[in-house]
């Protein structure tokens, strides 16, 4: 119990103060106990750091499964488009959110390998359930026969570009960009042919 005592204290600290400006010692006072107890759980600082963000992206894909499960019965457009308002609720409101996004853009240099090997799966299983729903879509009727990876890919692509503003920027010019933004997007989808195929880029290590 005092493992994950602690580890929700160092998600409030890292989400708030990233890697750097965390404190030990300030998530052992707010556990109430010594710095040393922490050595009991963790093998320090960097352990917890990447076991409580593991934690975090586990809690985001959990939670974007559940939108994806709650908002079934809308429209496609409306789930899409919903996810990327949803997304921005989550940050401002979800520490495992705020802590997942600020360390895709920030991740500490010394822990930058280990960090990327928790993005990418991430990034990778969303692309999968994206790629599902298209194609479930697709079946229905809902969209014309489209290539659904393709399509999936080019939604993150879209997510990752306006997803800066929430750490740069605000709600206004986040919700600025989508409203000028999604149309296109929607609009390239429908025109989007079977037989195209995704570009790989070079080095991409999927080809």
């Amino acid at each position: 119990m005092t493992a994950h005592l602690i580890r929700d204290a160092a998600l409030f600290h890292f989400a708030r103060d990233g890697y750097e400006g965390a404190s030990l010692r300030a998530i052992a006072d707010e556990v109430g106990i010594k710095k040393p107890s922490i050595y009991a759980h963790f093998s320090g600082k960097d352990d917890l750091f990447l076991q409580t963000l593991a934690h975090a992206f586990k809690d985001v894909q959990r939670r974007t499964l559940e939108y994806f499960r709650d908002h079934a019965d809308l429209p496609l457009e409306q789930r899409l488009k919903g996810l990327l308002i949803w997304f921005e609720q989550e940050y401002n409101c979800n520490a495992s959110a705020r802590f997942m996004l600020r360390m895709c853009y920030f991740p500490p240099l010394s822990l930058y390998s280990e960090v990327m090997d928790l993005v990418y799966p991430f990034l990778d299983g969303m692309e999968r359930s994206l790629t599902r729903m298209l194609q479930r879509a697709t079946r229905k009727g809902e969209l014309q026969a489209v290539p659904a990876e393709q399509a999936a890919i080019t939604y993150m692509t879209f997510l990752d570009g306006i997803t800066v503003e929430i750490i740069y920027g605000s709600s206004r010019r986040y919700r600025r960009r989508i409203e000028a933004s999604w149309p296109v997007y929607w609009h390239g989808i429908h025109h989007l042919k079977q037989e195209a195929q995704p570009v790989v880029l070079k080095g991409d290590s999927s080809s």
